[in-house]
């Protein structure tokens, strides 16, 4: 890795996308720490700690903690990922936005174009929320008239918009995926902080012996769910493919071969952040409506909130887990059936003469591609449901907080391989460029 960026460095076109994308960084992470006028900054914090407990983590680490800091980046990219995903299912539910994803690129120029005005749209929903019904409870220091939550609405709202202008500048002039870097950026921003609580918690101040066995274990369960992370990433099974033979002129060339390349977490991140999100919203309605529960509704938010999982005390809300689990197996055939089209790519390889090896071309490739699909779906969202956990088990074990294990470890592993990959593929245009003009 280092030595691709040594070598992307000794590139000027390389290079000055790279200190442009760093610059950009700076920028972005200078305005987590600008705090909103007339706001108290320790609201926010003490509020979702007493409130939702360590649900709030998963927020903390998407914000790189603008959002327990209420800084003008507060919302930060938060509302552009919710839009992405609308837009994302929208295009599967509404026929004329999927014929304008078939437009290739001036298609996807106007789905972008519609994202960023769902992004504004939900950025100042998000903050005209957060100001009305935070305003009266603590969030603003002095006063609570219009003027003040005006304000709040229109800095947060900027905010989210700035930020979402500075991912599309790094796509233009930097190194490409804005919004994944940012988004890196923000989680690798709370790993100090996380890894300063873990060792006061399990190293400092304890006997030396106590202190190496913490140090080890913290340094082998990081390394281990690394290592589980990348597997889960570069997992991939290749179905191979024949394609007829074809004639050029009077040559007639033989039959090629080649195989479609299906990765094992197809979904990614995202069944994990559609159980989170789903677990965490009715405890987040409840908390700014200021009901708290009674009865079985107590019971159900219990075991909805992650702060109760895994925990001695209260075994019984560990079922909450189970349904967590559920819910990331359950979304990842979701989300990969909306986004993954067999029958689709049966009828394009029988377009293009390909054909599957001992498989009929049409329906049958379709079925043979299916029953492949829902075996490799569920092997990754086992593998997800065992990252995802791990960190609910260590919180409810050890009462350890880490904010950059789970759906974080795999954002981190997930932007790193593919930044770098586009930095080579920029090395390789660069020369190939060059290898032209001489």
């Amino acid at each position: 890795m280092f030595k691709k960026l040594r070598d992307a460095f000794k590139i000027k076109e390389v290079r000055n996308k790279l200190l442009f994308t760093v610059l950009m960084i700076i920028i972005v992470r200078i305005g987590c720490q600008l705090p909103i006028p007339g706001v108290n900054s320790a609201f926010v914090a003490d509020w979702m700690k007493q409130n939702l407990g360590d649900s709030f983590n998963f927020l903390a680490a998407f914000t790189g903690g603008s959002f327990m800091n209420m800084s003008l980046l507060a919302l930060n990219i938060t509302p552009y990922i919710t839009s992405s995903i609308i837009m994302q299912l929208l295009t599967i539910a509404i026929p004329a936005l999927e014929e304008m994803q078939k437009e290739g690129g001036e298609g996807r120029k106007k789905i972008a174009s519609i994202t960023r005005y769902v992004t504004v749209g939900l950025a100042l929903i998000e903050a005209s929320a957060m100001a009305i019904s935070f305003g009266n409870q603590g969030l603003l220091k002095q006063s609570h008239n219009a003027l003040d939550i005006i304000t709040v609405i229109v800095a947060l709202t900027a905010g989210s918009a700035f930020v979402m202008w500075i991912g599309e500048r790094i796509n233009d002039k930097g190194i490409g995926n804005g919004i994944s870097i940012i988004l890196l950026v923000n989680i690798i921003a709370r790993v100090p902080s996380d890894m300063s609580s873990l060792f006061d918690q399990f190293v400092f101040g304890k006997r030396i012996a106590t202190q190496i066995l913490a140090i080890v274990i913290i340094l082998a369960i990081l390394v281990l769910m690394i290592m589980l992370v990348v597997l889960l990433n570069s997992g991939i099974r290749k179905i191979p493919v024949q394609y007829a033979r074809r004639s050029a002129g009077s040559k007639i060339g033989g039959p090629t071969a080649s195989n479609i390349p299906i990765r094992v977490n197809t979904a990614g991140v995202m069944p994990i952040i559609f159980a989170s999100s789903l677990m965490q919203t009715p405890g987040i309605i409840s908390s700014l409506a200021g009901y708290e529960g009674t009865g079985v509704w107590s019971y159900i938010l219990r075991g909805l909130n992650s702060t109760y999982w895994v925990n001695k005390d209260y075994p019984v809300y560990s079922v909450g887990l189970l349904v967590y689990c559920i819910l990331v197996v359950v979304f990842a055939y979701f989300y990969t059936s909306i986004t993954f089209n067999p029958i689709e790519l049966a009828d394009n390889l029988k377009k293009s003469n390909g054909f599957i090896p001992g498989i009929r071309p049409g329906k049958s490739t379709s079925d043979y591609i299916t029953n492949i699909l829902n075996a490799i779906i569920f092997i990754g969202a086992i593998g997800l449901m065992i990252i995802g956990v791990l960190p609910y088990v260590f919180y409810g074990v050890a009462h350890a907080q880490v904010t950059f294990l789970g759906t974080s470890l795999i954002i981190i592993v997930s932007v790193i391989i593919e930044t770098l990959t586009q930095i080579e593929s920029m090395m390789l245009v660069r020369n190939y460029k060059g290898f032209l003009n001489q």
